[in-house]
């Protein structure tokens, strides 16, 4: 209701209080309809009751699901049919088949003939290392040898000389025997003569037998002297012999002093400075036979069992190809990983160098209308039994059944059929939920 405006009957004229017109601020008020006095409410009650909605209904989709991962977190793979080729593919690098090291025979002080890089034949001096140490013990063990080489001697010429008092021993035995039973004889004929007395006889008889002792002695101290002898010969020989082989190795290590190169090819790097003093068996330098090549590359445990020597390869660098065969794998596994070589099939390529990154491509197995999908984390997560398939908003969780697998592909045996997507990367979040809600 407006109020009431004061008519000019009304207002006295002329009065002692007068008020100020107020007319200028009223205004009429109109009647509303209640759509225009309660819309705003209406409307805030409308979207609150939408947002509740939306959370009712994305609650009841989280509760339907394990739990919610969003999209931007998984990779997704799709389930083919094709062709399948098991290889392994991986960098290798150049090494030669052949690379010798030299080290140092003895203690010293070496000297370098060749740089690093240096083209070398076989037999070519590299360097040598003074040694002066194994030097003097080489003359030493000369000196010894030649003092027994004049035992040796000495003692063929002691059983020269003891074998002739030997014989004269022994023949003198048998002169006395023999004169011992010409006496006997004699005596004995006397004796039936009438001409000896029985006595005589007697006598003889006795000196007789002495003698035949003394020649049974003489034969046995004749053959003992005679081993003994040879024995002697042979004790010194032996000694002269062992120490023959100590001087022989000596000259052995002397010689290994001077370093030649074992094969033809390149000396490849110098372990010590020129001139610097090594102790024995410390590495000096190493020789690369660039004439026969491999190249080494480094295989994932799990394909390194499937590998056997003389498995054909491909080599692949600048630009060309070329064809080999695995030709060595390691027995033993570091760091998950196997090494392997191989060698090139027919001659060595020209102008390869030693470190060089080459590509290497081995085919284990190729076969064709097999179920594939791309190979990624959910088959070492899953065991290769589990993967997740996505439904929609959702990523179920199947049992599945893989075969072989190369380094972009796994082999589906069961569980899955062409045309379905599958979640290859991320499922490491889904915690073994049976259905996982993927978000946006």
């Amino acid at each position: 209701m407006s109020a009431a405006r004061p008519t000019e009957a009304q207002t006295p004229v002329n009065s002692p209080t007068e008020f100020r017109d107020t007319r200028a601020q009223d205004r009429v008020l109109e009647r509303t309809s209640p759509w225009h006095r309660h819309r705003r409410g209406v409307l805030l009650a409308v979207l609150a009751a939408a947002a509740l909605a939306l959370l009712l209904w994305g609650g009841l989709r989280l509760l339907s699901a394990g739990s919610a991962v969003s999209r931007e977190r998984l990779s997704f793979a799709t389930v083919a049919r094709g062709d399948f080729v098991r290889d392994i593919a991986a960098e290798g690098r150049v090494v030669a088949a052949v690379s010798p090291t030299l080290y140092a025979a003895a203690s010293g002080s070496v000297r370098f003939d060749a740089q690093a890089g240096h083209v070398v034949e076989k037999g070519q001096v590299l360097g040598t290392v003074d040694s002066p140490e194994l030097s003097s013990e080489l003359a030493q063990e000369r000196a010894n040898l030649e003092a027994l080489n004049v035992d040796y001697a000495r003692a063929q010429l002691d059983a020269r000389q003891r074998a002739v008092v030997d014989e004269q021993t022994l023949e003198q035995a048998r002169i006395d025997l023999a004169t011992a039973r010409t006496e006997h004889e004699r005596t004995r004929k006397a004796f039936e003569l009438g001409v000896t007395p029985e006595i005589e006889v007697l006598r003889t008889q006795a000196a007789l037998q002495k003698a035949e002792i003394a020649f049974t002695r003489a034969q046995t101290d004749h053959a003992l002297q005679k081993d003994g002898r040879r024995f002697d010969v042979d004790a010194a020989r032996l000694a002269r012999d062992r120490q023959q082989l100590l001087v022989d190795e000596l000259q052995r290590q002397v010689d290994a002093l001077t370093l030649r190169s074992p094969v033809s090819g390149q000396v490849g790097q110098r372990m010590v400075a020129d001139r610097a003093t090594v102790a024995k068996d410390t590495a000096l330098l190493t020789v690369v036979d660039l004439s026969a090549l491999e190249v080494e590359l480094r295989v994932p445990e799990s394909f390194a069992r499937d590998l056997a020597v003389g498995m054909p390869a491909q080599i692949r660098g600048n630009g060309q190809q070329w064809a080999g065969e695995i030709g060595s794998v390691a027995p033993e596994v570091v760091n998950g990983e196997v090494t392997a070589r191989v060698r090139f099939a027919g001659e060595t390529p020209q102008g390869l160098r030693q470190s060089q990154r080459l590509s290497v491509r081995v085919v284990l197995d190729e076969r064709g209308d097999v179920i594939t999908v791309a190979r990624g984390p959910f088959v070492e997560i899953g065991r290769g039994r589990v993967a997740y398939v996505v439904d929609g908003d959702y990523a179920v969780r199947r049992e599945i059944r893989t075969g072989a697998s190369s380094v972009d592909k796994v082999e589906i045996v069961a569980g899955l059929q062409p045309g379905e997507q599958v979640v290859i990367s991320g499922t490491e979040a889904f915690r073994d939920a049976e259905r996982v809600l993927i978000g946006r």
